[in-house]
């Protein structure tokens, strides 16, 4: 009964899904979702390689230049969001 018990245990404790982490991205940077300029600021809105979260930065003329929908932008001065 108890190698039953453990073989039980063991079963679930395998069937059990890990948080999918990917240690290769970088989690201040990500894809750029949308962009404009609205008075004196020109943003971004990045989808965060790590969370997919979305969020709205503002930059200087010559990075948002720079950056195009689509590809990879990283912002340095915060944490991930």
């Amino acid at each position: 009964m108890k190698k039953l018990i453990i073989a039980v245990f063991l079963i679930g404790l395998m069937s059990c899904e890990k948080e999918k982490v990917n240690y290769n991205r970088d989690c201040n940077c990500g894809t750029v979702a949308n962009d404009g300029i609205d008075g004196n600021c020109y943003w971004l809105e990045l989808r965060n390689n790590c969370s997919e979260n979305k969020k709205v930065f503002c930059v200087d003329a010559d990075k948002w230049m720079e950056a195009y929908i689509g590809t990879k932008f990283c912002i340095t001065n915060v944490d991930s969001w």
